[in-house]
């Protein structure tokens, strides 16, 4: 029996330094962050004023069974300021379903209406969205490529706002910040957003500003077409293709320029499976990247030791939910080991330091919370029950994202599933009709109700181990975990059309 409680000891007390670790590093990308925003931008950029320095761009839309938000895309894209003659469209379409024509109709308007827009269509989904951004490059007029995923909205000013940067030849993408038009909607759009903001503040600006690999994020961004070309063109043996061609391409020395100021508005997935698909994909593939890059980034002779370790840790990131979902797992045995062994109680006592992950994450997003909601108490307090809310919904996903995390680490492959999109702008827009949302309860979800369970135990724990009435130090984090797996589950269940 000790041999186990060791066993149990070392594998947690293992995952707790992976999280502190990690937590430290995101210290060090909060710290970056505040020296970022102390400096001007002294970038140079293309003077439009001179329509000699306007390059050609062409914008690529990669599409695949969007019916509910094609007619809006299209719509906002043609929106955008750009000379005519110096900007193509191209509509990557790989659809099956009526989708096709009801584009192929609003395209076929466009065109008479002097807009250069193409409808490209492929007979096979080889590479999914890589496959179809390879395939749209090979007869691309623009020396600029940018991209646009289905549900994002960029404002009309957006090209002037980006492409100036590419004046300088080194630069090989130009990324922006993505928006959340229904950020309100409901309590999973919140969650995602806070945790997406987190990510194109502290997390892109800290990399960015101290030269550190960042990663394009798959849209909302502008390629110089020569850098894609340069870095071995998009690649789909990976579920997260942007990561791939980001890492490839700064492995081969290109810039990448990260802009804060410019938001580009999308609609976040305001259903939970649509959110587990996403979710899935992302994690599965930042796993999948660091397993295809971790050797290429260690040998590098052009990179320094730090921009090695954030190269690293950023591709990680999805890796933490296992140590997440471990210390989650152990803890109720660890209550038990602690109240069952007089003698380890030392140990414990020095395992509390690692409360300060938490506290560290707490610091780093309110900075990111205080930069889009402002500064103030009742903002303050506000935070404290968004981080909260936050924290708890996370330990709830932690098994489904630890599965993607292993699937992606043990190289099983799978496909590339689109996150469905509703149209939804406001509280009143509904979700209910959307043909694509799967139907399908995983074996995952009903473990995660069981899960829910397992923690109820957790916390009836706190009141019968020990001889001293109960040990309450982890009763918190039980609750969390109790309520984030009950959401996650109750939801997957009951959110269905």
């Amino acid at each position: 029996m000790m041999i186990i409680s060791y066993i149990i000891i070392a594998v947690y007390t293992v995952s707790l330094i992976l999280i502190f670790m990690y937590s430290i590093a995101q210290l060090n990308l909060l710290i970056n962050y505040l020296k970022a925003q102390k400096k001007d931008d002294t970038s140079e950029k293309f003077d439009f004023s001179n329509p000699e320095e306007i390059p050609f761009v062409t914008i690529q839309l990669p599409v695949y069974n969007e019916l509910y938000v094609m007619e809006r895309l299209l719509t906002n894209i043609v929106k955008l300021k750009y000379p005519k003659e110096k900007l193509e469209i191209q509509v990557l379409d790989d659809s099956t379903d009526e989708s096709v024509i009801s584009t192929e109709k609003q395209i076929n308007e466009l065109q008479k209406a002097g807009i250069d827009i193409k409808h490209i269509k492929r007979t096979n989904r080889e590479g999914f969205k890589a496959g179809a951004l390879k395939e749209g490059l090979k007869i691309a007029k623009g020396a600029f490529i940018v991209i646009f995923d289905a549900d994002f909205l960029p404002k009309e000013n957006w090209l002037l706002e980006t492409i100036p940067y590419f004046k300088d030849s080194k630069i090989g993408v130009v990324q922006t910040r993505w928006g959340h038009i229904n950020r309100n909607y409901s309590t999973l759009t919140k969650i995602q957003a806070f945790a997406l903001d987190a990510h194109f503040t502290l997390e892109q600006v800290g990399r960015n500003s101290q030269g550190h690999f960042i990663n394009f994020n798959g849209t909302a961004g502008a390629w110089r077409k020569d850098c894609i070309i340069d870095a071995g063109n998009w690649e789909g043996d990976t579920l997260t293709e942007d990561i791939d061609l980001s890492y490839r391409a700064q492995l081969k020395n290109w810039k990448f320029k990260y802009l804060e100021h410019v938001e580009t508005p999308a609609e976040l997935p305001v259903i939970i499976s649509a959110a587990r698909s996403q979710q899935f994909r992302w994690n599965k593939g930042g796993a999948e990247n660091f397993k295809k890059m971790m050797k290429r980034i260690i040998i590098n002779k052009n990179i320094s030791t730090k921009t090695k370790i954030h190269g690293l840790l950023h591709l990680l990131n999805s890796s933490m939910f296992t140590c997440i979902f471990l210390v989650a797992i152990l803890s109720i045995p660890m209550l038990y080991i602690k109240n069952e062994y007089a003698h380890l109680k030392p140990f414990f006592y020095v395992m509390s330091f690692f409360v300060t992950s938490s506290i560290i994450f707490f610091i780093c997003y309110w900075f990111m919370y205080k930069k889009i909601y402002g500064n103030g108490f009742k903002n303050f307090i506000k935070y404290i029950g968004a981080f909260f809310t936050f924290f708890t919904v996370v330990l709830g996903f932690s098994l489904h994202n630890t599965i993607a995390v292993l699937e992606g680490h043990f190289g099983k492959k799978s496909e590339f599933i689109r996150t469905p999109k509703f149209n939804i702008n406001t509280l009143k827009d509904s979700w209910k009709k959307n043909k694509y949302i799967s139907k399908k309860v995983s074996i995952h979800v009903i473990i995660e109700g069981l899960l829910a369970l397992y923690f109820v135990f957790g916390m009836y724990s706190a009141f019968i181990v020990g001889n001293q009435g109960g040990d309450f130090g982890l009763f918190p984090f039980h609750f969390m975990l109790f309520f984030g797996f009950s959401y996650v589950f109750f939801k997957s269940i009951f959110s269905k059309a």
